[in-house]
Formats: structure tokens, C-alpha cells, sequence
């Protein structure tokens, strides 16, 4: 029994939270490692359109319920994933119209890109807040939890209980979806093939007959909608502040660049070992090691945990620095950074 007490713990406190936010990362990364691999930049913007994607979504999701549009038990933000995807799409195709294609057609260093990419960070920053505010904001309906703590003890007679929200299982199946849907995507339709093309030679791209401006419209659509669908995930499961989406920046790029930056494989991978890492990092196992080892006594006021939670960020700064130093190509070998 203390051993199922334990695993209980364990999946409780540990995996299906690092299992919701590894999903969010996967996300996210995914739209880092897709602008990284095709317009060669790193997009410092990400995380700002990320909070712009779902301030539309919280304000269609208010709009659909004040009209008693509701598809219970599910949240009623879905409904509105499509139009704010669409809406996004626009507005990141209007800052590459405006800003990047300039400097593409000057054939401008990486790094003027990136430059221009913070620019357009604070622009989106500020057109959120204007949108939504800067206060916390919940968009969470339907039914809350698919499992809850009572009714998992009343049925096991375990002493722990085991909650699972419905955000987070419609995350990690959601996120499941649109992972497949995008290498399918990718290796199956012309489309597809024309952008890996295009990231993995454009000069022969170029002579194969591949239009390099509808490569890069859809790689901004696509990038568009994983933004927007992950960034909506993170507020379902959480709650949506704008400013958090600059904070998850970084778990999200280290989660692209310990995959291998430019390796839609490696994003996903990365960012379940960037979530999976900051939760065990931060999460105090002194009630885990109690059940296992109850002779055991860690003295008093000792948790057991390596770092507290607002080192959490730090986990995601080192994994990045360590990759960088010893293979900044990451796990799957991307492009190298």
C-alpha cells in the first residue's frame, strides 16, 4: 500500500503536471524550431504573439458564453481556437510584411533578424495589454477534473488521492493531435516537402521551382496556430497572464535547442525533458521518500527538494547552457547555434 501511496505521489505532484507543461513546451518549441529551420532566425516575438494568440481567444471565449454557446463538458476556448488562429495568422503576416521581408531581400545577418524580432516583442507586448489588460484572466468552463481526490479514495482506499483535471488530459491528447497532424503535414503533402526542402537547401529549392514567399506564409501560418494552440493549453491549464508568456520563453527555446534546433522531432522531445526536469528539480519528495523509506528521517523542516520553485526558471538556463557548451547541436542534432 505505501508503495501505491507513493506512486500516487508521484504522478500527482509530478508527472501529470510535468506531462501537461512538457506538452505546452513541445508546442511551443515546435513553432521556435520551424522558424528557426526555414527563415533561419531566432523569433524572440514568440512568446508575446503566444499571449496576443490567447488574449483573442479569451475575448471570443467570453463572447461565445455571454451568446450561451457552450459544448460541455469541454472548455468553450476551443471553439474559438480556429477564428484566433486565423486573426494571428493576419497579424504575424502583416510583421512580415512590414519588418522581416525587408531584410530578407537584403540578405541581412541572423542576428539583425533577431534584433528586429525583439522589436516586434515589445510591439506585441504592448498591443496585448492593450487588448486584455495586464491582470490575471481565467477562461476555464466545463467540467474541472475527469478524476478527483475523493472519489479516487473512496474507490482504491488509499490514503494519497490522485486528481486529474480535464486542461490538463485535453492538453496532452490535443497537443498529441496537432504534433501528428504537423509531420504528417510535413513529409506527406507537396506543401510539406517544399518547406523541409527549402530548409534543407534553398538555393536548390530556388531552382527545383519552389516559391520562397508562399514558403514563408505558410511557415508563419503554421507557427501561427501552434503559438496560439499552445499558448491557450498553458491558460487553460493555468491561468493567462500576459506577462508569463515572456517568462516561458525561455523553458521554450531551451526546449528547442536541447532537441536540436531546427529538428521538429527535437522540440518535442526537448520539451518534455525541460518540463519533466523543472518539476522533479523543484517538487519536495520528502512525502514520496516517507512511504518508500519510512525508517528513514530527513530531519525536521527538510523537504527534500533540490531547489525551490522560484529557481524554477534556472533549471531551463542551465539545461540551455550545458547544451550549448557541449553539444549545441542538441539531442537530435539540429542546426547548429
Amino acid at each position: 500500500m505505501d508503495i501505491l501511496n507513493a506512486l500516487v505521489v508521484f504522478l500527482n505532484f509530478v508527472f501529470i503536471p510535468a506531462a501537461a507543461y512538457g506538452a505546452q513546451l513541445a508546442l511551443g518549441a515546435l513553432g521556435v524550431t520551424l522558424i528557426y529551420g526555414i527563415l533561419r532566425f531566432s523569433n524572440f516575438a514568440h512568446g508575446d504573439t503566444m499571449a496576443f494568440g490567447t488574449a483573442i481567444v479569451i475575448l471570443l471565449t467570453w463572447g461565445l458564453q455571454a451568446l450561451g454557446v457552450s459544448i460541455q463538458p469541454l472548455p468553450t476556448a476551443l471553439l474559438a481556437l480556429v477564428p484566433a488562429i486565423a486573426l494571428t495568422a493576419v497579424l504575424v503576416l502583416v510583421t512580415d510584411r512590414l519588418v522581416y521581408r525587408f531584410y530578407r531581400k537584403q540578405k541581412a545577418a541572423p542576428i539583425i533578424f533577431v534584433m528586429a524580432s525583439v522589436g516586434v516583442m515589445f510591439v506585441m507586448n504592448g498591443l496585448t495589454r492593450l487588448l486584455i489588460g495586464v491582470n490575471e484572466q481565467r477562461m476555464d468552463d466545463g467540467a474541472r477534473f475527469i478524476i478527483d481526490v475523493r472519489t479516487f479514495r473512496e474507490m482504491t482506499g488509499l490514503t494519497e488521492g490522485l486528481a486529474l483535471r480535464s486542461t490538463q488530459a485535453l492538453t496532452v491528447g490535443l497537443a498529441f493531435v496537432v504534433m501528428i497532424a504537423l509531420f504528417w503535414f510535413l513529409n506527406r503533402t507537396r506543401s510539406g516537402k517544399a518547406m523541409r526542402a527549402y530548409s534543407d537547401n534553398e538555393d536548390l529549392a530556388l531552382l527545383s521551382g519552389i516559391d520562397p514567399e508562399r514558403v514563408v506564409r505558410l511557415t508563419w501560418i503554421i507557427a501561427a496556430g501552434l503559438m496560439v494552440i499552445a499558448g491557450s493549453l498553458y491558460g487553460l491549464d493555468k491561468s493567462y497572464r500576459p506577462f508569463n508568456y515572456f517568462q516561458i520563453l525561455l523553458p521554450i527555446f531551451a526546449a528547442a535547442i536541447v532537441g536540436g534546433l531546427g529538428n521538429p522531432l527535437g522540440a518535442i522531445a526537448g520539451g518534455f525533458l525541460v518540463a519533466f526536469s523543472e518539476v522533479a528539480v523543484t517538487y519536495p519528495w520528502v512525502r514520496v521518500v516517507g512511504y518508500l523509506a519510512p525508517w528513514y528521517d530527513p530531519g525536521q523542516g527538510n523537504l527534500m527538494q533540490l531547489l525551490g520553485t522560484e529557481y524554477k526558471f534556472a533549471v531551463s538556463f542551465v539545461i540551455l547552457i550545458v547544451v550549448l557548451l557541449f553539444r549545441p547541436t542538441g539531442l537530435f542534432r539540429g542546426k547548429s547555434v
